[in-house]
């Protein structure tokens, strides 16, 4: 048997990194058991649908490199299976369910539904939910009810007829044998609304028969759905997939993630310069494990390796201390070449360089590359670290420029003295440039931290900055002389 698993998200939010854990584990479970990945976009709910959301879900998709294996053919490539182009399939198969006695017509208007939310949330009643008014209509009320609506233009609902006793067994792969008593489940659910589209319920086990997807690989969180898949697969006669619910994806408090947490969609990681590489690796290991030690996977390793009797049981602890520790290895293990190309939007987006860059601009980041890469966690942050290679420094508050045990004073007399330390910088090699601020340090009395501070500072305007010998020689003699001869006057 040839493994089928799909991803099959709906276009009504940003793409969650959960979400992305879910396509990651089906794509690498497809792949190690040289199975097909399907993509199938879950669009039935059209008051929450966005154009956005579903672009945002492609756009995730080709930034972590996941290609589907089938589907619809477009312009000589496949599309993702999309639902609403798909309905008149449920349907059809929504009407052969009330052909066989297990769906039936629902006439009820809303205001009759509501009124009973309504009476029910009053009265505290422990039957909640649809009361089943239509549920056994006689043949002839049926029929008389249907002509009523059409005559009208309208169509009724079709309703799943829930058994209304004993329970419901659904075997699940991680988690093992799940039951659900019947009446616990939300009584005789809309399978078909009146405007055409399926419900979620329907569309789901409709296209997972007919794609004969062998596995269903989702979150924990609907695990709740399933006794009622497995009902419905009953009435039509088929025979469920396996399903493996994913332990849910927590904060480092034990909480679900959420924005509370930090960022949370695909593509606010990606605008704040998470490589894919990092993320790939590291959400896949929120949850599975190939061993006790193994920590680094690329993409194709991870399409040999991962298997489902990896997967552990317990939440996932997303740790972002952790993915920007990952994403920085991940950069470091980067070309300088490539790293520099990868930088270039993030610089151009904070109107440090131009669009396309010019040969100078590309030249003063080539230059940057080695004196940054050690530092950088996620690639925005090169904005910040090198503008004053870019745009002027201005020390507005001269107070940064004095050392932890300094004062006014003597920092005016070390920048003075720096200035002139500034001009013959360029004529000595970085050892014999230390061998004198050593001995200017020794001879006042002071650390040599006491003399590179307000040099630092002067240079580039802030306290942290790349090694600052390497970034004087970078930014030149002129510029970095006047920059010091400028804090200097200051005082």
């Amino acid at each position: 048997m040839t493994t089928r698993v799909r991803y099959a998200p709906s276009p009504t939010g940003l793409q969650h990194i959960g979400g992305v854990r879910t396509a990651l584990f089906n794509y690498f479970f497809a792949k190690s058991t040289g199975g097909r990945f399907i993509l199938r976009v879950e669009d039935t709910d059209r008051e929450r649908y966005s154009d956005e959301s579903l672009q945002d879900l492609f756009d995730t998709m080709n930034w972590l490199g996941l290609d589907w294996d089938e589907g619809p053919e477009k312009g000589g490539a496949y599309g993702p299976y999309i639902q609403s182009e798909r309905s008149e399939i449920y349907r059809r198969y929504a009407h052969k369910l009330v052909e066989k006695g297990y769906a039936y017509y629902c006439f009820c208007s809303e205001e009759r539904l509501e009124a009973l939310r309504e009476e029910q949330k009053n009265s505290k009643s422990d039957h909640q939910g649809y009361d089943r008014h239509c549920r056994d209509l006689s043949p002839e009320e049926q029929n008389a009810k249907l002509k009523e609506f059409r005559d009208a233009g309208k169509e009724p609902v079709i309703r799943f007829k829930l058994p209304l006793s004993g329970a419901t067994v659904m075997e699940d792969l991680l988690f093992g044998k799940i039951t659900r008593k019947n009446s616990d489940i939300s009584p005789d659910p809309v399978l078909l609304k009146s405007d055409g589209f399926p419900t979620y319920h329907l569309a789901n086990v409709i296209d997972d028969h007919l794609m004969e997807i062998t596995h269903i690989l989702r979150a924990q969180e609907w695990i709740p759905t399933g006794p009622l898949h497995v009902l419905l697969y009953r009435a039509f006669g088929w025979e469920p997939p396996k399903y493996c619910h994913l332990p849910m994806v927590m904060g480092k408090d034990g909480q679900k993630l959420s924005k509370r947490h930090g960022s949370t969609s695909a593509r606010e990681f990606r605008e704040s310069g998470y490589l894919p590489e990092a993320i790939i690796n590291y959400v896949t290991m929120v949850g599975w494990s190939y061993d006790d030690k193994t920590e680094f996977f690329t993409k194709e390793e991870l399409e040999k390796v991962f298997s489902l009797e990896k997967i552990n049981k317990a939440p996932g602890v997303f740790d972002y201390k952790k993915l920007d520790w990952f994403n920085g290895q991940y950069i470091r293990k980067l070309s300088p070449e490539d790293l520099a190309a990868r930088l270039m939007p993030y610089l151009q987006k904070a109107g440090l360089c131009s669009d396309p860059a010019t040969e100078k601009e590309k030249a003063i980041l080539a230059g940057a590359v080695p004196l940054v890469r050690e530092r950088l966690k996620k690639l925005s942050d090169i904005s910040e670290m090198i503008r004053f290679l870019f745009k002027g420094v201005s020390v507005d508050d001269k107070t940064i420029l004095i050392p932890k045990n300094g004062t006014p004073e003597t920092t005016a007399d070390i920048l003075r003295w720096l200035a002139g330390y500034t001009e013959a910088f360029f004529d000595r090699s970085d050892e014999e440039n230390e061998a004198v601020l050593r001995a200017e340090a020794e001879k006042r009395g002071v650390k040599i931290g006491d003399l590179l501070h307000p040099l630092r500072v002067a240079v580039t305007g802030t306290p942290v900055s790349p090694p600052i010998f390497e970034t004087m020689r970078l930014i030149g003699k002129e510029t970095s002389s006047e920059r010091v001869r400028r804090a200097a006057g200051l005082f």
